[in-house]
């Protein structure tokens, strides 16, 4: 749900958007760390922030990190 809004950050079409790991932290809602591979050998790192369920509104890309390897650790950013 959150690919359209990393594309468009971050200036690029990926073919290939699968999440390979994630970490959660409980806020006001729902803070994801998402480590998801783009292509071959590239993956990002997202921050997505889910609100509480009775909003109704969706996920949100807070920031992200490129240039990341599959064995980089998925960290809070």
């Amino acid at each position: 749900q959150v690919k359209p809004q990393f594309e468009s950050r971050a200036s690029m079409n990926c073919a290939v958007f699968a999440a390979i790991a994630y970490k959660t932290q409980v806020v006001a809602g729902t803070m994801y760390f998402i480590k998801v591979q783009v292509s071959d050998a590239a993956y990002v790192h997202l921050k997505v922030f889910l609100n509480l369920p009775h909003e109704n509104l969706g996920p949100s890309l807070v920031s992200f990190q490129t240039g990341k390897t599959r064995d980089d650790p998925l960290t809070y950013f």
